[in-house]
């Protein structure tokens, strides 16, 4: 899963498509097929940057920065677009586009995300995050962080259940990062098959986090050997999906656990 934020303000690659203050369709389309080009199987659009004190995004807003997108990228590509928002009125709007996917980090928990993504009939991808992007840095805090993740995944899934989502439209994602201390990653990297039910796939987004920044003293442009190694770990581990910046070097680590597997 390929990511391409159509943001001013994401830790990694905000305002790299924008040009005299606005969203350039182009710029944004050609990364889209150069990760397409590089092996990704999914082109993640988030209009709204959820990094740690990242501010609050308005609605007509978010949708101006990804509807236009996935329509052109819908038209142009052959790629499942996700969606990563929370918004009720974006997952309508994204879906009506042709979005394939709905990846939320609130895992539906906006008032009317849940019905909206219900109505779609799209896959969707909940992910666990204690607290909200502005203050969730904040000396998160777990008794267990293992079987509280765990736990609030599968209440999330059977809330899905109730409102009509099956149980095969669903993803789970445990956050990386999202209210997480490095320990509390650790940790959740260590578990991570025991984090979904058997035959759903697991989600995980690892890619230049700033945890690897912290572990090894690398600013954002130094992590790909960082983003690699905790990708490759995910991938043994079961997870199914990697969202990523770096698709060509991703998809190289990828064939090569393919290849050694048989």
């Amino acid at each position: 899963m390929g990511v391409l934020n159509t943001t001013p303000d994401s830790f990694s690659d905000g305002g790299s498509y924008y040009r005299e203050g606005a969203l350039n369709l182009g710029l944004a389309l050609a990364r889209a097929e150069q990760m397409v080009g590089e092996g990704a199987a999914i082109i993640d659009i988030g209009g709204e940057s959820t990094r740690p004190g990242a501010a609050p995004v308005g609605e007509q807003e978010e949708l101006e920065r990804v509807v236009p997108l996935v329509e052109a990228i819908v038209a142009q590509l052959d790629v499942v677009v996700s969606v990563d928002t929370s918004t009720p009125a974006v997952i309508t709007a994204a879906a009506s586009a042709g979005a394939g996917m709905i990846n939320d980090v609130r895992a539906l928990e906006r008032p009317g995300a849940l019905a909206a993504a219900a109505a779609t009939g799209l896959p969707v991808c909940l992910m666990h995050m204690q607290g909200q992007p502005q203050t969730m840095q904040r000396a998160p805090h777990y008794d267990d962080v293992v079987g509280e993740v765990r736990a609030y995944l599968q209440q999330r899934m059977q809330a899905c259940a109730a409102a009509g989502i099956a149980r095969q439209r669903i993803l789970l994602d445990p956050g990386f990062g999202f209210g997480k201390t490095d320990a509390h990653n650790l940790a959740l990297l260590r578990e991570l098959q025991s984090l979904a039910p058997a035959g759903v796939p697991l989600l995980a987004g690892l890619s230049r986090k700033s945890m690897i920044g912290r572990l090894l003293q690398r600013e954002v442009d130094q992590r790909l050997p960082g983003s690699l190694a905790l990708a490759l770990l995910a991938a043994q581990r079961g997870v199914r999906i990697l969202r990523v910046h770096d698709v060509a070097a991703t998809a190289d680590v990828l064939r090569c656990l393919a290849l050694v597997e048989g």
